[in-house]
């Protein structure tokens, strides 16, 4: 960047760097909610909670189906579908 057009966009930084701030708490957002280990602990619990008695079947089973559709939205390049890509 040159100097001028360091100059001219200076007054963009702050604006820049909450942009970029965002995008990052956001990929760390969508990591983390569907990160698939921390779905299995979450039905882990889940089923805890149900054999313990404070869950209904129908509160389980809603909560159980939430968490696995989650898992089973992880993005295409998560997916057991790696064994097919090539190295070359």
């Amino acid at each position: 960047m040159g100097l001028i057009s360091g100059l001219l966009l200076f007054p963009l930084a702050p604006v820049r760097g909450v942009s970029w701030i965002a995008e990052q708490l956001m990929e760390s957002a969508d990591r983390q909610l569907h990160d698939p280990a921390l779905i299995r602990a979450q039905l882990a619990a889940l089923n805890q909670e149900f054999e313990e008695g404070n869950l209904s079947l129908e509160e389980f089973e809603e909560q159980e189906e939430r968490l696995l559709d989650r898992l089973d939205e992880r993005e295409p390049d998560q997916t057991s579908d790696r064994r097919w890509r090539t190295h070359g």
